[in-house]
């Protein structure tokens, strides 16, 4: 069975973004970019609440003959990729292998889940946070940039209580730490 993924990059303090939407402090550097791109190489799809996709669809048309290395690999492994966007006000998808489910149903991503020979990945605070109460999340990858900004878009929900276990670790140069944590089974 495929797992599903949450990967986000926060502040040290816990935000994907600050109180007006401003996350340029998240740009990974090429080290921390190349990390996640192995990362999301065995990736077979993203889901994504509407917000997340409308940023992440850029890699669909960037132009990347004057881009690094990095960046190509990335574009790569984001085209090849499924995408499912949730949304009730899409009317449609801005990629390529895309579709757009209306609801998010928990049976449904427990099916894909079961159907997948690839892992799945989920993007978006809010809608990573319906996938978290539901049960479906089984790893984390938290990005920690080494800012505090105070406030903005959580994470991670508040009402919520996991067991995790770390499974991984990494320091990069820039100051970014990488946290991979697994859900715990309990007895």
């Amino acid at each position: 069975m495929a797992k599903l993924i949450y990967t986000a990059i926060a502040s040290l303090d816990g935000y994907v973004n600050d109180d007006s939407g401003n996350f340029d402090w998240a740009a990974p550097d090429e080290e921390v970019h190349a990390f996640v791109n192995d990362l999301e190489r065995p990736i077979g799809t993203y889901l994504y609440g509407r917000k997340l996709y409308e940023t992440m669809v850029a890699w669909e048309s960037m132009d990347l003959d004057k881009q690094p290395s990095v960046i190509r690999d990335y574009a790569e492994i984001w085209r090849a990729a499924d995408k499912v966007v949730f949304s009730k006000t899409l009317e449609k998808p801005a990629s390529e292998r895309t579709r757009i489910e209306r609801v998010f149903d928990p049976v449904s991503i427990e099916a894909m889940k079961e159907e997948s020979a690839r892992d799945l990945s989920i993007g978006g605070p809010h809608l990573a946070a319906e996938a978290i109460r539901a049960g479906l999340v089984d790893e984390y990858r938290l990005f920690l940039a080494p800012v505090v900004i105070g406030g903005g878009t959580a994470s991670l929900p508040d009402d919520v209580r996991l067991d995790l276990e770390l499974i991984d670790e990494r320091r990069f140069g820039s100051g970014v730490v990488h946290l991979h944590y697994r859900r715990s089974v309990r007895a």
